[in-house]
């Protein structure tokens, strides 16, 4: 894809969603935000969008008035499309009380954290240091944070010792969401050393894949999971008939809302 096709590309994206951040237009085009950035930049002065910090929305959007230059990162939940918050919702109605959740980074997973804020005795674990920020209000959950090295990209704690701080942990469930999924592959991401998902994928029980239907049959050149390590995925109902007959044959339960 060229820069004249990705810019396209980002214009569809906000006109259909609204508003996109960066680091989530980074990792679905698998360039760098300083590239994004640029991108954001040009098609502003052509009046196509309108850049805040952070992201950029339709020209006009209430996201480009002054009190809300600042998108704080525990606030993203509240630029993510209608898909990814209904899929947040299916994932929260799955966590019982006394239950213990494992989160993985990303957006859909901030936005289920977000949600799950409004339950009491729960345990959740997390390498998000937003979602972790946004539990922290609620002291009816015991929140558990992996220790590691900060991955600034995406605000998330990985390496050895953040896979370490999982050793011993026993899950009901796990969230994970990705940049792309398919039957043969699972589910891939653009980032590097997403080795922590598959550390933390052994410690649940029950492991669910949250992703939107425009995940499907894009494959990121890091895989996150293969299938037979998920049980479950939580998608839109825009996903089609093909998609849906591929993951059926894999045997994975699908739910759709």
């Amino acid at each position: 894809m060229n820069s004249f096709e990705r810019r396209n590309k980002i214009v569809d994206l906000i006109n259909t969603q609204g508003s996109v951040l960066v680091m989530d237009l980074s990792n679905t085009f698998g360039i760098s935000e300083v590239t994004i950035r640029a991108d954001l930049r040009l098609l502003e002065e052509k009046g196509l969008v309108t850049r805040f910090h952070g992201g950029a929305a339709k020209p006009g959007s209430h996201l480009a008035e002054g009190d809300n230059q600042e998108v704080l990162l525990e606030d993203r939940y509240q630029l993510a499309s209608d898909p990814k918050k209904r899929i947040a919702q299916a994932a929260t109605a799955m966590v019982e009380e006394g239950m213990t959740v494992i989160l993985d980074s990303g957006s859909t997973t901030l936005l289920i954290a977000e949600a799950l804020n409004r339950k009491s005795n729960i345990t959740v674990i997390t390498n998000s240091l937003p979602a972790a920020f946004t539990l922290s209000e609620n002291k009816d959950i015991t929140l558990v944070v992996c220790g590691g090295t900060v991955r600034h990209k995406t605000h998330s704690m990985h390496g050895t010792i953040a896979e370490r701080s999982l050793q011993g942990i026993s899950a009901d469930l796990m969230f994970v969401g990705a940049d792309g999924i398919d039957a043969t592959n699972g589910i891939t991401t653009f980032n590097e050393g997403y080795s922590i998902s598959s550390v933390m994928a052994a410690a649940a029980h029950k492991v669910i894949a949250v992703l939107d239907a425009t995940k499907f049959n894009r494959r990121g050149f890091n895989q996150v999971l293969p299938m037979e390590k998920i049980n479950c995925v939580i998608t839109d109902d825009s996903i089609s008939k093909q998609d849906k007959s591929a993951l059926a044959k894999t045997g994975v339960e699908l739910l759709v809302v």
